[in-house]
């Protein structure tokens, strides 16, 4: 999972990366103001966006309606210190999907995170199976049989980029969005060096999955033969 993190506040961007990259193996890009914001956020890959209010160029819910506009349809979620009822209402009716304010409980920040994810009109499963690898999605696991699979942060995150397009072809591009934020130091082999892990593990656990190369354009995971 790939948050957008748009927060001016030193402190509270590094409470959030801990919290859900550290913790909770999600990949977090930061971003100050609503500028750069808009700049990004019409990039594939993203899965939702964390969104401050006081904003150096001002005020952030400004930019939902520009992003609604421009056809970037991302669960939104705005979190403030402005948490009166009419600053809660006005950030709804102007289109985002949730309004949390500060301070809050990480834990509530996560839960309602995950349930903007769960949209009425997601018609994805909760549960992805290849061979017998299973992704679960709401639990964020991944299991061989009913076995939790031991794999790093990175690791589950190309895993978990794969299962989503289990059968088709994923673009490096892709997965290197899908696993390294934008502040990342990458060197040239990280991806190859993932994968490499991934095959080892999977082939112990006796997955019945391969990740098969696509060469010069990316992966593929599919069920082994």
């Amino acid at each position: 999972m790939r948050i957008l993190l748009v927060e001016d506040e030193p402190r509270m961007a590094a409470a959030l990366r801990a919290g859900l990259e550290i913790k909770h193996g999600m990949v977090m890009d930061h971003v100050t103001t609503m500028a750069d914001a808009e700049m990004v956020a019409g990039n594939p890959g993203y899965d939702a966006i964390l969104l401050d209010r006081q904003l150096p160029d001002g005020d952030g819910i400004q930019l939902v309606p520009r992003l609604r506009g421009r056809g970037v349809t991302l669960p939104i979620i705005v979190i403030t210190a402005k948490g009166e009822v009419p600053d809660r209402i006005a950030g709804l009716e102007i289109g985002a999907d949730d309004y949390l304010a500060k301070p809050f409980v990480f834990d509530e920040l996560l839960a309602r995170l995950r349930a903007v994810m769960r949209r009425p009109n997601d018609l994805r499963p909760n549960r992805m199976v290849v061979g017998r690898l299973a992704f679960d999605q709401a639990a964020r696991d991944m299991l061989v049989g009913d076995t939790p699979l031991d794999l790093t942060r990175r690791e589950f995150l190309v895993l978990e980029c794969l299962m989503r397009r289990a059968g088709r072809m994923v673009p490096r591009a892709v997965l290197m969005e899908a696993v390294f934020g934008f502040d990342d130091e990458i060197q040239s082999n990280a991806l190859d060096s993932h994968i490499s892990r991934l095959r080892r593990k999977l082939e112990a656990e006796e997955a019945r999955v391969v990740i098969n190369v696509v060469r010069g354009l990316g992966y593929l995971l599919r069920e082994a033969p």
